[in-house]
C-alpha cells in the first residue's frame, strides 16, 4: 500500500513537468513563471512538512495519509481547471499543503510495522515505488496526450488517489496490535525490534535538542542537496532534454523517464546495500559508506553528462547520475528514525524541510539562469557541485538512537 502511495504521488507529482510545455502555451506563461508554478508546490510542501509530521507522531499515520491523499488527489484534478496563471500557482500551493507530511507519515508507520534490521529494504522497495511511476509517467503522459488533453489527464491520475485513501483508511491500522489480522506470533516479533512509544507524551517534543543536533544538522545539508538535484530532474529535465538536446514526442517520453526508471532499481539496490553494510561495519559505518558513495558517484555523472556533447550518451550519463543520487534514501530515512526514535516524524519532516527549500530552488535558479543567459549548461554543473558537497556531509552524521533525547 504504501508502494502504491508513493507511485501516485508521483504519478501527480512528474505529470506537470511533462506538460508543462502544452500548459506554458495555452496559460501564456513565461519560463520564469512556470519555475514559480514548480516551486509553489515545493513552498507550501516545506512549511507544512513539519506540523504535519508532529500531527502523525500524535495521532497516528492512518488518519494523517488518509487526509493527505484526499486532499492532494483533490487539487490534482483542479489543475486541470485552471484559466490563468494566478489560479494555478494557488492551486499548486494547495497541492502542496496538503500534499506535505506523507514521506513522514510512512516512516511513522515504518517505524510501528518493521523491525529495524528491515528496514533499509523496506524504504527501498517504498522509494522504487515513487521512482518507478516517476520514470513511467512521461511516457504514459506523452502517450496519452495523444489522445486526450492536458486537462483530462489530471482528473484521470487525481481520481486514482481517491480510491487508494478509501482502501487505505478501511485496511489499515496504526500499531500490529490494533490490527485483527495480526497473530500474537507477528505481533511480538515486530515490537521486538521497534521503538515502543506506548505512554509518551507526544505534547512535549524536544525542539531545542533537536535543532542542535549534530547529525541532524548534516543529515538536513546532506538532504538539502539530494533533494535539489531530484527537483531539477522532474520539473525541468523533460524541457532540456527537448530544447538543448533536441529530443521529441516519444522519444523525448522514453529519455525524460530514463533518470526515474533507473532510479526505481537504485532505491532497492540502496535499501539492501543499507542492511548488508549496516550488519557488516556497523550503522554509522555502513550508513555513511552507502550515502557517501551515492552522491560522490552522482556528482561525478552529473558533471561527466552535462559536459559531453552526444545527446544520448548525455541523457545515460545524467539518468545513471539521478539514480545513484537516491541510492542514499533508504539510509537517509532509516537515520532520521533512529536518531528521532519515537518523534521520528518530526526528525523526517525537517530532513524532508530542508529538502524542500532545496526543492523550491531548483525550478527558480534553473528558470532565472535560462531566461536570462540562456544557458542550459550551469544549473546542471551547479548540482553536480552540490552533490559532491552533500556525499562529504555523511561524514558529520552518527545515526545511533541516544542522539535525541525523548525524555
Amino acid at each position: 500500500m504504501t508502494m502504491l502511495l508513493a507511485a501516485i504521488t508521483y504519478l501527480d507529482r512528474v505529470c506537470i513537468s511533462v506538460t508543462a510545455t502544452d500548459m506554458r502555451r495555452d496559460l501564456g506563461l513565461s519560463t520564469v513563471q512556470m519555475s514559480w508554478v514548480f516551486s509553489a508546490f515545493v513552498l507550501s510542501y516545506g512549511l507544512f512538512e513539519i506540523p504535519t509530521g508532529w500531527w502523525g507522531d500524535r495521532v497516528g499515520a492512518r488518519r494523517i495519509l488518509t487526509r493527505i491523499v484526499v486532499w492532494w488527489s483533490t487539487f490534482t484534478v483542479l489543475t486541470g481547471a485552471v484559466f490563468s496563471y494566478w489560479q494555478l500557482l494557488l492551486t499548486r500551493f494547495l497541492f502542496g499543503a496538503g500534499e506535505a507530511g506523507a514521506w513522514p507519515n510512512v516512516a511513522i508507520a515504518f517505524s510501528k510495522w518493521i523491525p529495524q534490521r528491515e528496514r533499509g529494504t523496506v524504504q527501498g522497495l517504498f522509494f522504487s515505488g515513487a521512482h518507478a511511476a516517476a520514470g513511467l509517467t512521461p511516457i504514459l503522459v506523452t502517450t496519452l496526450l495523444f489522445y486526450v488533453h492536458w486537462r483530462a489527464l489530471f482528473a484521470i491520475f487525481g481520481a486514482i488517489g481517491f480510491v487508494w485513501a478509501l482502501a487505505w483508511y478501511r485496511w489499515f491500522r496504526d500499531t500490529p496490535r490494533e490490527h485483527p489480522a495480526v497473530s500474537p506470533e507477528e505481533r511480538d516479533y515486530i515490537e521486538r525490534g521497534v521503538i515502543a512509544s506506548h505512554g509518551h507524551d507526544f505534547s512535549h517534543t524536544p525542539w531545542r535538542q533537536l535543532l542542535a543536533n549534530r547529525s541532524i544538522v548534516f543529515l538536513c545539508l546532506m538532504y538539502f542537496t539530494q533533494v535539489y538535484g531530484f527537483y531539477i530532474f522532474i520539473t525541468w529535465m523533460p524541457t532540456y532534454f527537448r530544447e538543448s538536446r533536441g529530443f521529441e514526442a516519444v522519444t523525448l517520453g522514453l529519455i525524460a523517464g530514463l533518470p526515474m526508471t533507473l532510479s526505481a532499481v537504485a532505491d532497492l539496490a540502496g535499501g539492501v546495500a543499507t542492511d548488508r553494510a549496516t550488519r557488516a561495519f556497523g550503522t554509522r559505518r555502513g550508513r555513511t559508506i552507502v550515502g557517501f558513495i551515492s552522491l560522490a558517484s552522482a556528482g561525478c555523472f552529473m558533471i561527466a553528462g552535462t559536459f559531453i556533447a552526444n545527446p544520448y550518451a548525455a541523457a545515460v550519463l545524467l539518468a545513471i547520475g539521478a539514480a545513484c543520487s537516491n541510492l542514499l534514501l533508504a539510509a537517509a530515512w532509516n537515520t532520521a528514525v533512529d536518531v528521532g526514535g519515537v518523534h521520528s516524524g518530526v526528525v523526517g519532516a525537517t530532513m524532508n524541510t530542508a529538502g524542500q527549500v532545496a526543492g523550491f530552488l531548483s525550478p527558480l535558479v534553473t528558470g532565472y539562469i535560462v531566461q536570462y543567459y540562456a544557458n542550459w549548461d550551469a544549473p546542471m554543473y551547479i548540482t553536480g557541485a552540490l552533490y559532491l558537497f552533500g556525499a562529504l556531509c555523511w561524514f558529520g552524521i552518527n545515526p545511533k538512537p541516544a542522539a535525541l533525547s525523548v525524555s
